[in-house]
This record gives C-alpha cells, structure tokens and sequence, in this order.
C-alpha cells in the first residue's frame, strides 16, 4: 500500500512542472489573444462618428477588461459586483481585495475597487487604484473617466478636463466626456478673463 502511495506521489509532484507550464502557456495565450482583440476594437473605436456603433464597441471592450482568463477570478467579479449593487461595501471590498492579491495584472480588478473606492467616498484610494488600472491599460477609458470625477470633485478643473481630453483620444464617441470637455473649457476661458 505504501508503495502504490510514493507512486502517485511520485507521479502527482513529477507532473507539477509540467502542468504549470501548461498553464503558463495557457495563459500567455489567453492575453495574447485579448490584446490583439482589445487592440482591433480600440482601432474600430477610434475611427468610430457612429454612436451607436461605438456604444457596441465599448460593450465588447468591457467584455474583454471583465475576463480575467480565471473562472475562480471572474466569478469573484461577479459578487463583487453583486455586493456594490446592494450597497454592501464591505464584502464587495474585501472580495475584490482578494482579486488584486491573487490577480495583480488583471487591470478591471483595480478598476472595480476603485469603483468601489469612489462609491465609498474615498477619492484617494479610488485614485491609487485608478492609477494601477491605467499602468495596466492605459486606455482605460472609465478609469481616464473617474479620474476625471475625481478632480472635478476637488475643484482641480484643468487636470479634469486633461483627464477627460485622454479619454476622448481613446473613445471620441464618449458623450459624458464631450460634454464635460465643453463645460470645462468654458469654465476655464471664464477664470482667464
């Protein structure tokens, strides 16, 4: 009995090697993938003076930021998402915690906390966490957006409208950054009168 045990040690720790570099491999694939998609759909995006066809574009971008390449990673997502919706921070926050832990490069991770951040009244934090999403994907149109929120709400209108100007390079078809570049603009030609 003890030998058929040291076997199938034996067996399961000689395949560790090999089934993590499956899993590498897998990986490296999965991103590969994402990013020449991601890229196709920001070029299409870009191009874009159809919003409707740019508003079908950004649903697939955000498909593509939400998948994680981890089943176990997407679903915590998901009841972190279902937490914020019922206003539960603190599960919310303590699940997406442990996505940034366990998933550092996936980009809407950091998005989504800080989200949350933002949600919770925390504009530094919402910051901190905005800055990791744009390291990872810089453009991340609804981080460019939130950070953009975030000092409009300080009263720091020039870094505002800087913010929102990034996003429209990315996504020209973003109606509320259109609007606030307008609004902006306007408010700042009036400061230097």
């Amino acid at each position: 009995m003890k030998a058929i045990y040291l076997f199938f040690v034996f067996v399961i720790l000689g395949c560790q090697p090999a089934l993590a570099a499956a899993d590498a491999t897998r990986s490296a694939t999965f991103v590969d993938e994402k990013t020449k998609t991601l890229n196709t759909l920001f070029t299409e995006l870009k191009r874009s003076r159809n919003n409707s066809a740019a508003e079908q574009l950004t649903t697939q971008i955000w498909r593509q930021w939400g998948d994680s390449g981890s089943d176990s990673i997407n679903l915590m997502m998901e009841w972190a998402q279902r937490a914020m919706g019922s206003r539960n921070f603190g599960g919310a926050l303590d699940t997406l915690d442990q996505v940034v832990l366990l998933a550092p490069d996936f980009s809407e991770g950091w998005n989504k906390r800080a989200t949350l951040h933002f949600m919770m009244e925390n504009p530094v934090k919402s910051m901190a966490d905005i800055e990791r999403t744009l390291a990872l994907e810089p453009r991340h149109f609804g981080a460019l957006a939130g950070m953009a929120e975030i000092f409009r709400g300080r009263g720091e209108d020039a870094l505002a409208l800087k913010a929102y100007e990034r996003a429209l390079e990315v996504y020209p078809m973003m109606r509320g950054a259109q609007q606030a570049v307008g609004e902006l603009s306007d408010a700042l030609a009036g400061d230097r009168l």
